[in-house]
C-alpha cells in the first residue's frame, strides 16, 4: 500500500512537471542582425574607426620618428663623431623613447577598449530592453540568442518584433 501511494505521488510530480513545462514559451532572437541593422551601431563602429585611425596614424608618427633617430644615431656612431659617453647617453634617450612608444600603444588600446564599452553599452541596452518588452507582451518566459541555439522552430524567432519595437 505504502508503495502504492509512493508511485501515485511520483506520477502526480511528474504529470505537475510535464504540464508546467509545456505551458512555458520559448523565443529566439538574432541579436547579431539586429544590431547590424541600427543606424546607432553603425554610427557607433564608424566613430570607433575614426579614433582607431588617428591613434594608429600618432603612433606610426611616433615609431618613424624613433626610427629615423636610431639611423641617425648609428651613422654618427659609426662616422665616430660621437664620444661614447655621448652615443652611451643618445641611446638612453631612445630607450626611454622606444618604452614611451610601447606605453603609448598599452594605452591605445585601453582607450579605444574604454570608449568601445561607452559607445555600445546604450545600444545593448536599448536592444535588451526591447526583447524583455516583447517577450512581456507575447508571453515567453525564455528568449535565447540564435547564436547559441542549436535548433529553433521558425515561429519561435521573435527577432522582427524586436526590429519593430526598436522602430527599424
Amino acid at each position: 500500500m505504502k508503495k502504492f501511494i509512493q508511485l501515485a505521488v511520483v506520477a502526480l510530480l511528474l504529470i505537475a512537471a510535464t504540464t508546467t513545462a509545456s505551458a512555458q514559451k520559448f523565443g529566439y532572437v538574432n541579436s547579431q542582425a539586429i544590431l547590424a541593422e541600427m543606424p546607432e551601431m553603425k554610427a557607433a563602429e564608424s566613430g570607433l574607426e575614426a579614433l582607431q585611425t588617428q591613434l594608429q596614424k600618432k603612433g606610426r608618427a611616433m615609431v618613424e620618428t624613433f626610427q629615423k633617430d636610431v639611423q641617425e644615431l648609428q651613422t654618427k656612431a659609426q662616422a665616430g663623431e660621437l664620444t661614447p659617453k655621448v652615443q652611451q647617453e643618445e641611446s638612453a634617450k631612445l630607450e626611454a623613447r622606444q618604452k614611451e612608444i610601447g606605453e603609448f600603444e598599452q594605452s591605445m588600446v585601453e582607450d579605444l577598449q574604454k570608449k568601445r564599452n561607452e559607445l555600445l553599452e546604450p545600444i545593448y541596452e536599448k536592444v535588451n530592453e526591447a526583447i524583455k518588452a516583447v517577450a512581456k507582451e507575447q508571453g515567453f518566459q525564455f528568449i535565447f540568442d540564435q547564436q547559441v541555439l542549436l535548433f529553433g522552430e521558425e515561429s519561435s524567432d521573435v527577432s522582427a518584433a524586436v526590429k519593430a519595437k526598436l522602430g527599424m
